[in-house]
């Protein structure tokens, strides 16, 4: 049997004669005295669970609220908003969010049942604080050890329905570790944590249900998760830290949250791991990037991959061509060596590609110099687009990417190399591949003087 395990049956009941309570009511004497009149009455290492509702009107968590229902959905929003924290996902009417206390769930708790009509409930502001309270009070009037939980409703991610969670603890174990224990088949158990607080919420839930006028059950048999100090770490414990939630947020906040991140992701990557780039993956990266905007409705843009011995005789000829310009702008051997090493990345990257702009394929022809420069810089611009485009694919897929404008200056090269035709002009080269350390975040800053509104 584990450590865990109830040593013998556990049972759950809900007392009736528990009053509607009201602000200032005293919970503690009140339940001391249902429960000490009932059959069973309350004994060392039992568990009082009760829900939420009970601590927010004995503590004044009541708002007063108007009858009329549009009027009261006004109020309701207003105090959903001032409760939230942040918001985790929203679908419809349907509002999960997270508040002050760390807890996700619809609308913060705000809740406008089992109250009066004219009433909207808040959550209590501090559940395990209130547990503590109310496990010392209940010790001191009863000579009980006994555990508290304060339990709330909330739903499931990938589950329909919704079930009894515990927000507040005191005075008893709500998440018990089985790792370094051994099943009943020899296995050894590294990372078990059953929310035993949880658990015993929804239990307790079974007896005292959603509208019988029975807010508190008291589970008997679980002695062994009573620890009988009205301190304890609480049910704070049940809240998954947010840097190992894999669902922070809802599905259409993530994608927002995706596609305002997508652009500053993108970073000159310029060491890469050694792991191959799956050739779909990088086709994939290409394809979004052809969506770009280009003129006249035009297909003008060209990426051309390249690998094996082209790329090795590629990179070779473009290195001797710009060695030779260097040579003739009077640099001398050490000082060609250093520039030159900056075009290694394109050796070492996993995967090169290379970006043109196709001329015949768009491009209109004028009979003036004015107007076709013009049109050469309009289609230089949808270019940049394209390549911009594939940068921010790759980021979004994970890879890193370094633009190098190196086969802009070796354009006859270029095509010579690879047996292009004179019309596609390069755009420059783009490094591929997985990067070789984490990627560091880009520090948001203001357009300032690179940003001008003329009215």
């Amino acid at each position: 049997m584990s450590e865990h395990a109830a040593a013998g049956p556990i049972e759950i009941w809900a007392p009736d004669g528990l009053p509607d309570f009201r602000p200032g009511d005293d919970l503690a004497g009140a339940l001391a005295r249902v429960l000490g009149d009932s059959p069973q009455g309350l004994a060392d290492g039992d568990i009082v669970v009760l829900t939420s509702k009970v601590l927010s009107k004995v503590e004044g968590r009541l708002v007063p609220a108007p009858t009329d229902p549009e009027a009261r959905d006004v109020l309701r929003r207003r105090l959903i908003d001032q409760e939230t924290v942040r918001v985790v996902a929203q679908i419809k009417r349907t509002l999960i969010t997270e508040n002050a206390l760390g807890i996700v769930q619809a609308a913060s708790g705000v809740d406008g049942s089992n109250v009066a009509a004219d009433e909207i409930a808040l959550l209590p502001e501090d559940p395990d604080g209130s547990a503590r309270a109310l496990a010392a009070s209940l010790a001191e009037l009863t000579g009980c050890r006994v555990g508290v939980l304060v339990t709330d409703t909330m739903g499931r991610a990938w589950r329909t329905g919704q079930t009894d969670a515990a927000i507040g603890a005191a005075g008893v174990t709500v998440l018990a570790g089985y790792a370094g224990m051994v099943d009943a088949a020899g296995n050894e158990l590294f990372v078990t944590e059953i929310a035993v607080g949880d658990e015993l919420a929804a239990a307790a839930d079974l007896a005292k249900g959603k509208t019988g006028a029975r807010p508190v059950a008291v589970v008997r048999g679980c002695a062994h998760l009573v620890t009988g100090a009205a301190t304890s770490s609480g049910a704070g414990e049940l809240i998954r830290e947010a840097g190992y939630d894999l669902f922070r947020l809802g599905t259409n906040e993530a994608l927002a949250a995706g596609r305002v991140e997508a652009v500053p992701a993108r970073r000159s990557v310029r060491e890469f791991a050694a792991d191959p780039v799956p050739p779909e993956l990088l086709e994939q990266c290409v394809a979004d990037a052809l969506t770009a905007p280009a003129p006249h409705h035009s297909h003008p843009v060209r990426f051309v991959r390249v690998a094996g011995p082209r790329r090795t005789a590629l990179l070779d000829a473009m290195a001797a061509a710009w060695e030779e310009d260097l040579r003739a702008d009077g640099f001398s051997a050490d000082q060609r060596a250093g520039r030159m090493a900056r075009g290694d990345i394109l050796r070492r990257s996993p995967e090169l590609v290379l970006a043109f702009i196709c001329e015949d394929a768009g491009p209109h022809d004028y009979p003036d110099a004015r107007r076709a420069a013009c049109e050469e810089t309009m289609f230089t611009v949808a270019g940049g687009a394209a390549v911009q485009s594939l940068l921010v694919a790759l980021a979004a897929r994970g890879l890193g990417s370094c633009w190098v404008g190196s086969t802009i200056f070796a354009a006859e090269v270029c095509r010579a190399e690879l047996d292009l035709p004179e019309s596609w002009r390069p755009l420059g080269s783009v490094a591929v591949g997985y990067p070789a350390a984490p990627v560091p975040e880009r520090q948001p800053s203001a357009a300032g003087e690179y940003y001008m509104s003329v009215e």
